[in-house]
């Protein structure tokens, strides 16, 4: 809808019916030159236009498959040293904390930690289960053995949180897919419900169902910078960070890049190769010709 409406606005609110290709390029070339947005926004904005006249109009014309895409520009990503997310963590409230060094202990990604549920943990192999991560694909991560205890207590108060949903007969959490037609009690019991659970309950705008939801990713994201901005960090970090991180941080230590690949979840092994950069610094790097003179600047 914002791009409709910027598209709209954009050629003098004439209808997107009496508009077509050479509009959609003109307004996208606008957009590149003028604007000078991203690649992703610019494919974002492509996409939109695209699913506005062939699934709102329903126009399916030639132009809309001639449409070109912008190429990503791969970027090297941040990474903080162990001392600094150590900071950053420590900065971080008690209630999101854990979650934080879940986060950095598994590399999952932000969505993958929220949707953890209780059977996802296994204690015994000290595993995480990965349900549905990027692609559809389930992998297995490290169950970080210095976060078990604290995972332990955070189970305790999952359930006592589930335990006052089936007193009060609420509608139990949201399932993926069809399991909920297939399995009508799952919704219900202990194993489905969730790891890290919002404090509230919340309406399903879908269906209407007032159920209890996973904790909010814009609290975390939140709870994050705040915590970034009091640790002094000079960086644009964000909670994928400490994905980057502990993938750098594997490969610092020594592991090779397919065991990362795999804990990733990456599909090729060229998008872990990215995390190769920070190998390039400190005693393997090439020598600052600066380093060679004498005096150095005082």
């Amino acid at each position: 809808m914002h791009w409709t409406r910027a598209f709209v606005r954009f050629h003098g609110l004439r209808h997107p019916a009496d508009l077509g290709g050479d509009e959609v390029q003109a307004f996208l070339s606008w957009l590149a030159s003028e604007r000078q947005v991203a690649a992703s926004t610019h494919r974002q904005a492509l996409s939109a236009l695209l699913f506005l006249y062939g699934k709102v109009l329903g126009q399916q014309l030639p132009w809309m498959t001639e449409m070109g895409r912008p190429r990503l520009q791969r970027r090297l990503p941040v990474v903080l040293s162990r001392e600094e997310v150590q900071l950053v963590l420590g900065q971080l409230p008690a209630e999101s904390r854990l979650f934080g060094w879940l986060l950095y202990g598994t590399g999952m990604r932000l969505s993958e930690g929220l949707r953890l549920r209780v059977k996802d943990l296994d204690f015994a192999h000290q595993a995480v289960i990965v349900r549905e991560g990027k692609g559809a694909k389930d992998r297995v991560v490290m169950l970080p053995a210095s976060l078990q205890a604290d995972l332990r207590h955070q189970l305790s108060c999952a359930h006592a949180l589930w335990s006052e949903d089936q007193q009060q007969g609420r509608s139990g959490v949201e399932l993926p897919d069809a399991l909920e037609r297939k399995y009508p009690r799952a919704a219900h019991s202990w194993a489905w419900f969730w790891v890290f659970p919002q404090d509230r309950h919340s309406v399903d705008p879908r269906s209407g169902v007032v159920r209890r939801h996973h904790m909010y990713d814009q609290m975390f994201q939140r709870a994050f910078k705040r915590a970034a901005q009091a640790a002094g960090i000079a960086k644009p970090v964000s909670p994928h960070t400490l994905r980057h991180c502990f993938a750098t941080h594997l490969l610092q230590s020594g592991y090779d890049i397919r065991t990362v690949q795999e804990l990733l979840g990456h599909s090729d092994v060229a998008t872990t190769m990215i995390y190769t950069h920070v190998l390039k610094l400190g005693g393997g790097a090439v020598r600052s010709p600066a380093d060679t003179l004498k005096p150095a600047p005082s």
